[in-house]
């Protein structure tokens, strides 16, 4: 039996959808643990049990009557899109299966994949399934909808969001530029009974310290030149909701005194009025900055500060919560297509990889400018690859500490050149030689070389890198 290892609290659904004589024949049907497998003879079948029930992936094997696998593909992606489809045909050419991929399939299977290959691409696809579905949250709390990810360091944001939400506690949100505090607020905000009324919000950075001031607590008639008709504050529109102060960090001394006796006293005057106003506003406050340095500096206030210090929640860059770019990627697809009124575009299995290594020093903010600008870049066409991310600065080397093919740091203290290049090509050939499950004719096409040049890279890898070796068969095999 081939067991999935998903740390999962519910076990996956799997879809195995195959003609009806081979469902009979147990020897083509693998036991796969850890799973809870469907089967369905037939896509009109499949297409019946996908109306009535969830699942997080299929397996389609053919030959299938009436049904080529692009046809196949087709309706069960009309049927649920963000299924992840895995096509298995033993007579599968190359070409074809690179041409089903890029039309949507999560992965092709040919010839001789073996159990344990199968067993990969599944958990891969749960994987990704999941991750998509982690940015539609249970409808009973709306505001997760809007907090995408499922890593541990987000989750602890998700927690403290969850525990002072229905409360009335001051909260200080910090993060990087682009890490998503604003939306942090939002969601501070909607978890609690506030979340009825619309948010306020203020820059403090946006504006000069007497147009704050008067943004802030508003004005009266004859106030200053200029204020020509009495005007509401921001504090006074946030009655009974919450107000988002951003960049807070920002905001001058003089003001902040003011700021403090709001937050103490619950109560403020108009500029320009004796009158006092009290107030029931939840105060959220979001900053980039080092608070406690400046507060050192004498540039904030430290009273201020442990006022906002209440309930701190810290948003972790996207570099700390790699594992969250896959469901911010889909959720950023869906929204922009909405938003552009475009049909939903796909991304490759190889796009996505390359955006899920990236140390995206913009945060979350800059993933969604880089979909954006593939999406609008990439026309008419419904797949988005690695070449439409033509991301700044370097992509990280892979955590087991092979060199990456697709980008080499060159360290302050040098490297060793002939041993780097070496890895490249030991990780090229490793990538090739997977994708054809060992057929050195098939990598060698795949690589545009020949087959002669192939063979001697092989060998001249062979003393430090056996494995390579033993992977690779004349047998004609495709996967």
């Amino acid at each position: 039996m081939i067991a999935i290892a998903m740390d999962i609290v519910e076990p996956a659904r799997l879809l195995w959808i195959a003609a009806e004589d081979s469902l009979t024949a147990a020897a083509r049907v693998p036991e796969i643990g850890g799973l809870a497998v469907e089967y369905a003879a037939g896509i009109p079948e499949a297409l019946e049990y996908l109306k009535r029930s969830r699942i997080d992936a299929a397996v389609v094997v053919f030959p299938l009557p009436e049904y080529t696998p692009a046809e196949a593909l087709e309706e069960l992606q009309r049927a649920d899109g963000g299924i992840p489809l895995i096509l298995w045909d033993p007579s599968m050419g190359l070409q074809d299966a690179v041409h089903l991929v890029k039309l949507g399939a999560f992965d092709v299977l040919g010839g001789e994949a073996g159990p344990e290959r199968l067993a990969a691409v599944i958990e891969d696809a749960i994987a990704d399934r999941r991750s998509q579905v982690s940015a539609h949250p249970d409808a009973d709390e709306p505001w997760r909808r809007i907090l995408v990810g499922s890593t541990q360091p987000f989750q602890e944001v998700v927690r403290m969001v969850r525990l002072v939400g229905s409360r009335r506690s001051t909260v200080l949100i910090t993060g990087e530029t682009g890490t998503g505090k604003e939306m942090a607020a939002r969601a501070v905000h909607m978890a609690g009974p506030r979340g009825r009324l619309p948010m306020v919000s203020v820059c403090c950075s946006a504006l000069p310290e007497n147009l704050l001031e008067a943004e802030l607590f508003g004005h009266v008639r004859g106030a200053f030149t200029g204020a020509l008709n009495q005007r509401i504050g921001r504090f006074e529109q946030a009655d009974r909701s919450t107000l988002f102060l951003d960049e807070i960090g920002d905001m001058p001394l003089e003001l902040q005194a003011k700021l403090l006796r709001v937050l103490q006293e619950r109560e403020f005057q108009r500029l320009g009025s004796s009158e006092n106003i009290r107030v029931d506003v939840r105060v959220v406050a979001a900053t980039n900055a080092d608070l406690p340095e400046r507060v050192r500096q004498g540039r904030f206030r430290e009273d201020l500060y442990y006022r906002l210090h209440v309930v701190p929640i810290h948003l972790p860059p996207l570099r700390a919560r790699l594992g969250d770019v896959a469901a911010l990627t889909h959720h950023f697809l869906r929204k922009i297509c909405r938003l552009e009124d475009l049909p939903l575009k796909q991304i490759s299995r190889e796009a996505l990889h390359r955006l899920s290594e990236y140390s995206w020093p913009g945060n979350v903010r800059q993933l969604e400018n880089a979909i954006e600008r593939a999406i609008v870049l990439s026309g008419d066409r419904a797949m988005l690859y690695p070449s439409d991310f033509p991301l700044d600065g370097p992509i990280p080397r892979p955590a087991t500490g092979r060199a990456s093919a697709n980008f080499v740091h060159v360290p302050d203290d040098g490297l060793d050149f002939e041993q780097t290049v070496g890895q490249i090509a030991r990780g090229i050939l490793e990538q090739a030689l997977r994708k054809t499950n060992g057929n050195k004719k098939m990598a060698a096409d795949l690589l545009r070389l020949k087959r002669t040049t192939l063979a001697a890279k092989l060998r001249s890898l062979e003393s430090i890198a056996p494995e390579l070796a033993a992977m690779a068969s004349d047998f004609v095999h495709c996967a």
